[in-house]
């Protein structure tokens, strides 16, 4: 098998990376835990028969750098390059929600450590978990994930996550976070903690000079968003539910930190600042289609929409959307025009190519 230096030079070669050093840099510490779990594989079916209990799990590795660096991209190169390696790659947040649901379950059948069972049934089947985008914003999860990790580190399983953020800044700010930090250092001794300090942004560059406000909401414009969307995902979005105080907000399309939805998914059902404050943590570019003209008539949606805006534009996420008319003309009549201006402004400020950097 060849080593992910050279298949990361063979696809520089062939034009579909451009060569980064910041990129390249990061390389030997992934391909370190490839050939460690290779050689774990390769044990482990040498001692089938002689021994239940599985390797120790090889040290991790937690990649973290800027939005738009290639921490994914990486991540999914690193994935690819394992064989027949039972892997597992989702968004931390979506695998964390299932967690939550499995806990739920074994504390119905009566675990006295629920943690356990979930563990072990998360181990059964892979060697390697493939977090991507972990971030900690929830007082359940920071309560929760220690000791899952620690679990599945246990279970020879080898955790490789990407993270906007160093580990010590993780859950920064939370409630109870002293409880939080045993977990902290114990990433820094089970996982190679890795700065991605690429001085490029590929999402922005991806956007840089493309209109990402379309109107009207023509057939045009619909390709427009979906080639946007195959460029920026590769057509990999899956739906995706987050939890806010035993609500359900439900993401239509996502992948890798963008998401896609239409203003009836996110403005005409019964959500409010806390749900879009979740959406703005998890979510760094969305994609909003089929913005209608606003006014009496859907005078809760558009509140909504203003409360979704505001929160977008304050969690500095990346905004595309398809609209009835520009922003200034939006909403014409009825109560709350007035007010409506802020919101036409920032729409017109998110379009810069510089927002969100």
């Amino acid at each position: 098998m060849a080593t992910l230096q050279k298949i990361y030079a063979a696809h520089v070669a062939d034009g579909t990376y451009k060569n980064d050093t910041a990129q390249v840099r990061a390389l030997p510490e992934l391909e370190r835990l490839r050939v460690d779990l290779v050689e774990n594989e390769e044990k482990s079916r040498g001692l089938k028969g002689l021994f239940s209990r599985k390797p120790v799990a090889p040290r991790g590795v937690y990649l973290w750098g800027g939005v738009g660096r290639g921490k994914s991209m990486l991540m999914d190169l690193f994935v690819s390059a394992l064989g027949d390696i039972p892997v597992r790659r989702v968004h931390f947040h979506a695998f964390m929600q299932e967690v939550q649901g499995a806990l739920h379950e074994a504390r119905k059948d009566g675990a006295d450590d629920a943690i356990a069972p979930v563990a072990d049934a998360i181990a059964r089947d892979i060697r390697v978990l493939a977090f991507d985008e972990m971030q900690i914003t929830d007082i359940a999860d920071a309560m929760i994930v220690g000791r899952l990790f620690e679990k599945l580190h246990d279970l020879g399983v080898a955790i490789v996550t990407t993270s906007n953020r160093i580990p010590d800044d993780l859950y920064k700010d939370g409630l109870n976070r002293q409880l939080f930090l045993p977990f902290i250092e114990k990433i820094k001794v089970d996982m190679e903690v890795h700065e991605l300090s690429s001085e490029n942004d590929y999402r922005q560059d991806r956007l840089s000079g493309n209109q990402v406000y379309f109107t009207p909401n023509s057939a045009a414009a619909r390709a427009e968003i979906e080639a946007i969307w195959q460029v920026l995902t590769q057509g990999q979005g899956a739906p995706m539910d987050i939890t806010v105080k035993a609500r359900t907000v439900h993401i239509p399309e996502f992948w890798n930190g963008v998401a896609r939805a239409r203003f009836y998914d996110l403005c005409s059902k019964m959500l409010g600042p806390a749900d879009y404050l979740a959406i703005g943590q998890v979510v760094r570019l969305l994609i909003l289609e089929d913005i209608p003209a606003l006014g009496r008539r859907n005078f809760n949606e558009a509140k909504r929409f203003v409360t979704l805006i505001d929160t977008l534009y304050e969690a500095k996420t990346r905004l595309i959307c398809t609209a009835a008319a520009e922003p200034e003309f939006l909403y014409l009549e009825g109560e709350g025009t007035f007010e409506f201006e802020r919101t036409a402004s920032r729409l017109r400020e998110m379009q810069s190519a510089d927002w969100g950097t």
